[in-house]
């Protein structure tokens, strides 16, 4: 069994990595958060003691960070992954990020003896938590084989999209309907209140319709219609990767005019001190702006 090094033990990373850990997995793990690193610890894996180390020590390296800007910094920086790392190892980058980084990713990896896996992660950070990930993976036959023990430790469901870059690729076509359809569901409901609507008739009705969606049945009943908005996926996130969304388009001359007004109502929210909290709080953000009261479902009440 191969090494595994693993770095960025945020949110999702962490849940991750003590999947790992749980399934047998030999880890080495590096994070700015001490915490993490402790934890992690706790668990059986061993503490880099920065990226090269990782690097020199583990066959596959898994980068779980914020942004193309972490991502490529790693990798691409002096003492990063692909200058420290031997041939033949594999970076399996697993961070919601630019394509195009991804495929300068590549270019660097096969320069230096190495290749590429880009696997960004589905679902909700309480998924992690669990083991029931989804993973959407660009990746040769050969490297998806490779890593597909790791994914199936961390998650219950894979799918292999294509070559490099086509698991990213499709992550932001997934992002951009889950985003959009909060953005959706919030202003459905905001109007619903101000026309005062009883909320669980026009979720009955909703779920009832060709209008249904699996945010609105899933995620909306569990989290900001019963006030609970500590994140799973915050409002920040879900506008960075509208921003890729709308940055891939343009690179790839598709228009997309409802993305572009989505990121600018999430950026709206941003503004308004609302980053922090749950997507699916857009619908708190939108009502505080309109003055409208926020959509609650009585205590206990549940989708048919």
């Amino acid at each position: 069994m191969e090494k595994i090094g693993f770095i960025g033990l945020g949110r999702m990373g962490k849940p991750m990595a003590l999947n790992l850990r749980k399934a047998g997995f030999e880890l080495v793990v590096l994070d700015i958060n001490k915490q993490a690193m402790e934890e992690l610890a706790v668990a059986g894996a061993a503490l880099g003691k920065d990226v090269a180390d990782v690097a020199q020590r583990c066959g596959i390296i898994v980068t779980m960070l914020p942004s193309s800007k972490e991502v490529e910094q790693v990798a691409l920086g002096g003492g990063g992954i692909f200058e420290s790392a031997v041939r033949g190892s594999l970076l399996m980058d697993m961070s919601t990020i630019d394509p195009l980084a991804t495929d300068r990713l590549q270019e660097q990896a096969l320069a230096h003896g190495m290749t590429v896996v880009d696997a960004p992660v589905g679902r909700l950070a309480e998924h992690a938590d669990r083991g029931e990930s989804l993973f959407m993976v660009g990746a040769s036959d050969a490297d998806f084989a490779r890593v597909k023990p790791l994914l199936d430790a961390m998650g219950t469901t894979t799918y292999h999209c294509g070559p490099v870059g086509a698991g990213g690729r499709t992550k932001l076509v997934n992002n951009y309907v889950a985003v959009t359809l909060c953005q959706v569901n919030a202003e459905a409901l905001a109007l619903s209140q101000r026309f005062g609507l009883d909320i669980t008739k026009t979720l009955q009705v909703l779920y009832g319709t060709s209008a249904s969606n699996g945010q609105l049945r899933m995620n909306f009943p569990n989290k900001v219609l019963v006030g609970d908005t500590t994140p799973g996926f915050t409002i920040d996130l879900a506008h960075k990767d509208m921003s890729l969304i709308v940055g891939a388009a343009h690179a790839a001359r598709v228009p997309m005019p409802v993305a572009a007004a989505v990121h600018e109502s999430f950026s709206l929210a941003r503004a308004g001190q609302f980053g922090g909290i749950d997507f699916s709080g857009i619908a708190d953000a939108i009502c505080h702006f309109a003055q409208i009261e926020k959509p609650r479902v009585p205590e206990g009440w549940k989708p048919a």
